[in-house]
């Protein structure tokens, strides 16, 4: 046993370390050696014996049965569940996704360290077969605890420091960006400003890249500001750009843009006449709105069915997959 696991309780990271491979392929032996190659599952049986791994009750609980339930995983603060419609679409897509397999679907949130922590150790004792993770920040550390305790996990969205970990559900998010500010400079706009989402988000990263791509040599910093996906901070972001003279302006999501375009009526200025304003997701908030906003429209039908899909294919050990799908743009009265 190496000097580290014999400090502390070996992990599903060690063993990967040992044999060399990934973390991934240590889970998939432990859950039943579906799609491993025999000389992968050597290596990792050599592991387990080298680093004294134990399998948890998650894995003991997979061989000998199933929870017959999946976790809905919001890593985000509790209100944001009620505050964040895309949250809600994608809850209830899951559900019925699992309703039609007889499974349950079970809510979990863990946005501060005491959540997290209750959390992780009710995955990892076996009490549901995998993870549907709705969020993911590159700095959150649970997704790595989830990772050592071998459940099997489908991310909505690329979670920013483990893009080959684990599967995803995603969409094209940089094509999406350039084909809105595409839009918006086909009718015309010359001043296009962005409130981006939190860089540490797959959505306020390559969102951002994708309006920067698409402008290419008239991109400038200055016409971005960073919101994190709030109403508050699409105001506040939208009236700091304009008091740099924008005349469109890309939300990283329809909240924001919501907010961006109070920001614009509070300044005596009108949407769409004086500065257009666009978002992203349409999760119901876009077609409400007064305007209504023009916008980027996930599939969050078909994003829910799949993240259920394919993590069923996970839990019986097939191997980590993305599935990227389209968006839609829609038209509407903000720009």
């Amino acid at each position: 046993m190496s000097e580290v696991t014999a400090r502390r309780k070996p992990t599903i990271r060690d063993v990967a370390v040992q044999a060399g491979v990934s973390r991934s392929t240590v889970s998939r032996v432990i859950n039943g050696g579906h799609w491993v190659s025999p000389d992968a599952r050597v290596a990792v049986e050599e592991a387990i014996v080298a680093t004294g791994y134990t399998a948890n009750h998650h894995a003991r609980s997979l061989a000998t049965g199933r929870a017959g339930s999946m976790a809905f995983l919001l890593t985000e603060p509790q209100q944001l569940l009620f505050d964040d419609p895309t949250f809600a679409l994608l809850l209830r897509g899951a559900a019925e996704a699992l309703a039609q397999r007889a499974m349950t679907l079970v809510l979990l949130v863990a946005g501060t360290p005491a959540e997290r922590e209750s959390v992780a150790h009710f995955i990892s004792a076996g009490h549901v077969d995998g993870v549907l993770l709705i969020s993911s920040h590159e700095s959150e550390p649970l997704l790595d605890q989830l990772l050592d305790s071998g459940v099997p996990i489908v991310s909505c969205g690329v979670p920013l420091g483990h893009e080959r970990e684990l599967s995803t559900i995603s969409v094209e998010e940089v094509a999406s960006a350039k084909t809105m500010v595409a839009y918006l400079q086909q009718k015309g706009y010359e001043r296009i400003g962005m409130i981006a989402g939190p860089d540490d988000t797959p959505g306020g990263r390559y969102r951002l890249v994708g309006f920067r791509e698409q402008l290419g040599d008239d991109f400038d910093d200055a016409f971005v500001e960073m919101g994190d996906y709030s109403f508050e901070s699409g105001q506040t972001a939208m009236t700091r750009l304009l008091e740099r003279g924008v005349d469109a302006v890309f939300a990283a999501n329809d909240r924001m843009a919501a907010g961006a375009i109070a920001a614009v009526r509070r300044a005596g200025l009108r949407v769409p006449d004086d500065v257009a304003v666009a978002g992203f997701d349409d999760s119901g908030l876009a077609a409400t709105h007064e305007p209504t906003i023009t916008t980027m429209r996930q599939p969050w039908e078909q994003i829910s069915a799949q993240m259920v899909s394919v993590l069923l294919d996970a839990i019986a050990g097939a191997e980590p997959r993305s599935v990227i799908l389209d968006t839609e743009l829609v038209v509407r009265e903000s720009a």
